[in-house]
C-alpha cells in the first residue's frame, strides 16, 4: 500500500487504506474535543481509530515529540490496533502510538513510580501479580473474622460475601492517602487485605485492580508524574469502553481531567458483558459528565448482512428500546433462512448434522472451516467430547479453544506476544511467500527496542540483516518441525533469546511477573509439537498451530472481537444459561454479542436431553418477533 507523505494538510487529508467512512466516523476522527462514541457490530471500532491516529499523525495535530495514548481491553485489540497504524502511516509516526491495555498501562505507571508512594501503599519493587480464585478471599475473611484488631463482630465480618469481597470493597473507590477514618466493617476487612498483600510476605502480592487502585493513587500524589503523562499525551483513545470498571475509569479521570489531552472513548453499551468483572454500569454517561464528551453514534455495518441486521436491530431494542437502527453495507451470499432454531432429539443426531450440514456448505459454496464456529455458553470441554467425533467422520477438524496447551488456554495462549512473534519468525524462516510476516516481524522488532530507539532508515536495514540472518540460521537448524518435547523447547528458546527475553519483559510487563515467561514458552513449545504431529512440512505445522484449517470451537466471552460467515450456538436451554434469571441484562447481552458475531447465517440448536427452555423463553421470544423460525431435524 502506498502510504501518504509525511505531513499532510489537515483540509487534504483523507481517510488512508479504505475507501470511505461514514460521515459520523469522519466527524470524529477530526474532532478537536473529546468525543463519545457510541459504535455497534461490524461499526468498524478498531478501524476508525486507526483513521483517528492517521489523521492526527499526518497532519501534525498530534505534533512530535507528543504521543497517542490507545488503551484496549485485550492483548490482541491492542496489538491489532498498532499493526493497521503502522500500515497507515510512516514509521516514524506509527512509533509515535502506544496501544497497550489497561492492565500494562497500570503497571507500568506503579513499577516506574511505585517506590514515590507512601508507606502505608507502597509495595515491594519485586511484587507478584496474583490471578485469585474466591479461596483467596474466603480463606482471608475467615482469619480475619478471628483478629483481634477487626471493626465490628465476628458475625459481621462472616457476613461479606467472598466472590465479590475485591469489587465491592478492595478496589471499590479510590485509596484513601492516609487510609480509611471509622471504617466499617467491611472496608476495615477490606483494608486488612490491602496491608497483608502489600506488607506480610517477603513481597508484595498484587491482583491487577490493586495494581490500577495503586496507580491511581501514586498520580494523585505525584502531581510531577501526572503532569508528565498529561503533557506525553496530546490524544487518548479507550476501545470497548462499555467495559471500563470503575477502577480504571479513575486512572484516566485523575490522570488527563483537566488537562490538554482529548479522549476519545468508542464502545457499545449493548455489548457489556462483563459486568462479573467489574464493569461500570453506566461508563458513557459518566465520561459524557465528566469531560463534557459530545456523543456521536456509528450506523453503518460493515461485518452482516441485511436479514442480521434486521434480527440483530430486534435483539437491540431489548437492551436499548431507543437504539437506532443500524444499516447494513455487507450483502447477503446465503439463500434460504440466514437463521434458524434447529430442535434436534438427542446430542448424537446434533453433532452428526452439524458436521454435515458445515462439509456440504464448504464444497457448495468454497467455504473454509475457519470461515464457521461453534459458539457455547460454558463448559466447552464437554460439548468438544460430543461434537469432535462427528466432526472427524465429516472429515473435518474441530477445534476446542478452551483446551489447555501447558498452563495456558489455548486461545489466551495463541494471543500471548511471545507466541505471535514466534509464528511471525517461523514463518519468515520456513515458509514461502512471507512478505507479510517478514514485515509484522520486522515491526515488531522495532517495536521492542527500548525507549527513545530511532526508527531511522539505517536502524531499520541493520534490524532487517538481523532479521534475515536469523531466518536463514534457523532453517538451516530445523528443516522439519520438531519431533520431541526437547526439540520443540530449544526451537522456542532460541526464537525468545533472538527477540530479547529481557526486552519482551520490558514491553510486555506480565512476562516480568515470577514465571510467565517461562510458561508461556512452555505452552507455546508444546502446542508447537502437537501441532507438528500430523504435519508434512513447516508451512502445514503452522497452519496447524494456528487454527487455519479446523472449525474452531469456543464460549462467547471468547468470540467477543472476532466475525466468522456462519455462527453455530450450540445448546439454548436452560441448563447453558443457568444464570440468565438472576443476570437477564448480561445474559441478554451475551446473546447479543454471540448473534453479531456472523457475517451471514446464525443457527441455535436445542436438545431436550440436555435441559428445558422456560427460564430462558424471553430469548426464544426475541428470536420468534424477529421472524426466526424453529426447524425440526431428524
Amino acid at each position: 500500500m502506498n502510504l501518504p507523505p509525511r505531513r499532510v494538510d489537515a483540509q487534504a487529508w483523507t481517510p488512508v487504506a479504505v475507501s470511505q467512512l461514514e460521515s459520523n466516523a469522519l466527524k470524529v476522527v477530526r474532532s478537536t474535543g473529546h468525543r463519545s462514541v457510541l459504535a455497534g457490530p461490524g461499526a468498524g471500532k478498531t478501524e476508525l481509530l486507526a483513521q483517528r491516529a492517521a489523521f492526527l499523525l499526518q497532519t501534525g495535530a498530534c505534533p512530535s515529540p507528543q504521543r497517542i495514548l490507545a488503551i484496549a481491553f485485550k492483548r490482541d485489540a491492542a496489538r491489532n490496533l498498532g499493526l493497521r497504524v503502522a500500515q497507515r502511516c510512516q514509521r516514524e509516526h506509527a512509533s509515535r502510538l502506544d496501544s497497550v491495555t489497561f492492565d500494562a498501562f497500570a503497571k507500568n505507571l506503579l513499577d516506574r513510580f511505585g517506590q514515590a508512594l507512601p508507606p502505608r501503599w507502597r509495595p515491594t519493587p519485586d511484587y507478584e501479580i496474583l490471578f485469585p480464585k474466591v479461596d483467596v478471599f474466603r480463606e482471608f475473611l475467615r482469619s480475619a473474622s478471628e483478629s483481634r484488631d477487626r471493626v465490628g463482630t465476628a458475625a459481621q465480618v462472616h457476613a461479606i460475601v467472598p466472590g465479590t469481597f475485591e469489587r465491592r470493597y478492595v478496589v471499590a473507590e479510590r485509596l484513601p492517602e492516609t487510609g480509611w477514618s471509622s471504617p466499617s466493617p467491611a472496608l476495615w476487612a477490606a483494608d486488612a487485605f490491602w496491608q497483608h498483600m502489600l506488607h506480610d510476605g517477603r513481597r508484595s502480592t498484587l491482583t491487577f485492580p490493586m495494581v490500577g487502585r495503586l496507580a491511581e493513587l501514586l498520580l494523585r500524589v505525584n502531581d510531577s508524574a501526572r503532569r508528565a503523562h498529561a503533557l506525553t499525551y496530546s490524544h487518548v483513545f479507550m476501545d470497548e469502553f462499555q467495559d471500563t470498571t470503575q477502577v480504571q475509569y479513575d486512572l484516566i479521570h485523575t490522570l488527563f481531567l483537566g488537562t490538554d489531552a482529548i479522549v476519545t472513548a468508542v464502545g457499545d453499551i449493548k455489548q457489556q458483558i462483563m459486568r462479573w468483572a467489574m464493569a461500570m454500569e453506566a461508563p458513557f454517561d459518566a465520561f459524557e459528565g465528566d469531560f463534557g464528551a459530545r456523543r456521536i453514534p456509528l450506523l453503518n455495518n460493515y461485518r452482516s448482512s441485511p436479514d442480521l441486521v434486521r434480527i440483530q436491530h430486534v435483539l437491540a431494542q431489548a437492551l436499548d428500546a431507543g437504539a437506532p437502527p443500524p444499516v447494513s453495507k455487507a450483502p447477503g451470499t446465503v439463500s434460504g433462512d440466514c437463521c434458524a432454531v434447529w430442535d434436534f432429539p438427542s446430542p448424537k443426531a446434533e453433532a452428526r448434522h452439524l458436521a454435515k450440514y458445515m462439509a456440504a456448505e464448504m464444497k457448495a459454496h468454497g467455504l473454509q472451516p475457519r470461515d464457521f464456529v461453534l459458539l457455547v455458553r460454558q463448559k466447552a470441554d464437554g460439548y468438544a467430547q460430543e461434537l469432535a467425533p462427528h466432526f472427524e467422520a465429516a472429515g473435518l477438524h474441530l477445534r476446542n479453544e478452551d483446551a489447555s496447551a501447558g498452563a495456558l488456554k489455548l486461545q489466551e495462549l495463541l494471543t500471548e506476544e511471545l507466541s505471535v512473534d514466534c509464528m511471525l519468525l517461523l514463518r519468515v524462516a520456513m515458509t514461502r511467500n512471507a512478505a507479510a510476516a517478514w514485515a509484522d516481524a520486522l515491526r515488531t522488532l522495532e517495536g521492542l527496542m527500548p525507549a527513545g530507539f530511532d526508527p531511522s532508515d539505517a536502524n531499520h536495514r541493520r534490524l532487517s540483516k538481523s532479521l534475515d540472518d536469523f531466518a536463514s540460521r534457523l532453517a538451516q537448524r530445523y528443516p522439519d518441525p520438531p519431533t520431541s518435547q526437547k526439540q520443540a523447547a530449544a526451537l522456542v528458546g532460541a526464537l525468545a533469546h533472538f527477540l530479547g527475553r529481557d526486552r519482551l519483559k520490558a514491553a510486555h510487563p506480565a512476562y516480568a511477573q515470577g514465571d510467565w515467561l517461562a510458561k508461556v514458552e512452555d505452552g507455546v513449545a508444546q502446542h508447537l509439537l502437537s501441532s507438528s504431529a500430523s504435519a508434512s512440512d513447516w508451512a502445514a505445522a503452522l497452519d496447524v498451530y494456528e487454527g487455519h484449517d479446523a472449525v474452531a470451537l469456543m464460549t462467547i466471552h471468547k468470540s467477543k472481537g472476532l466475525e466468522y460467515h456462519t455462527v453455530v450456538f450450540v445448546g439454548l436451554d436452560d441448563a447453558a444459561w443457568w444464570s440468565y434469571a438472576r443476570e437477564k441484562t448480561e445474559s441478554t447481552a451475551g446473546f447479543f454479542v454471540a448473534f453479531t458475531r456472523a457475517k451471514q447465517r446464525v443457527v441455535f440448536t436445542y436438545c431436550p436431553a440436555r435441559g428445558n427452555r422456560n427460564d430462558i423463553q424471553p430469548l426464544y421470544a426475541l428470536l420468534a418477533q424477529a421472524g426466526v423460525p424453529t426447524i425440526r431435524q431428524a
